[in-house]
């Protein structure tokens, strides 16, 4: 990735939320979002398959569909993914976490995720895999309950 890219990503994408540093992370970690999923988001690696589904997250909530895709394990990301600036994501809640960690190739995190669009509310439940390869976590897919 080059500085280019990564600067790209602070820009605000219409439609979505901004957050600034100082902000809380959406994530709900409890930590500030420059000390948190902002660095992630900018190209820093995740340390850990739940930190990489706390920053996928955030990414949801500000609009991010490049970070996403790079995220996303090449052999199973879509070809296009297209994020909807009216659907709101209000909170993340991590259920359990199996693996995941430094040494582990595998790891598993289940959440759940709040949203709103218009009057409608609903939660989406999700069982995640990721997959360590290369030096980074990356999303392989999931299990919506």
């Amino acid at each position: 990735m080059s500085f280019g890219a990564a600067a790209s990503r602070d820009t605000p994408k219409p439609g979505f939320p901004r957050v600034r540093p100082t902000d809380p992370c959406p994530c709900g970690s409890g930590g500030r979002y420059d000390g948190c999923c902002g660095p992630l988001l900018q190209g820093a690696p995740a340390p850990s398959a739940e930190r990489l589904m706390r920053s996928r997250y955030t990414a949801f909530v500000v609009g991010d569909s490049r970070y996403l895709s790079d995220t996303w394990h090449p052999g199973t990301r879509p070809d296009d993914l297209e994020l909807d600036p009216s659907q709101r994501w209000t909170g993340l809640q991590i259920v359990a976490v199996e693996a995941g960690g430094p040494g582990d190739p595998r790891g598993v995190v289940e959440f759940r995720a709040e949203w709103r669009s218009g009057r409608e509310r609903g939660v989406l439940e999700e069982r995640s895999r990721f997959v360590h390869r290369g030096e980074r976590w990356w999303y392989l897919d999931g299990n919506v309950a």
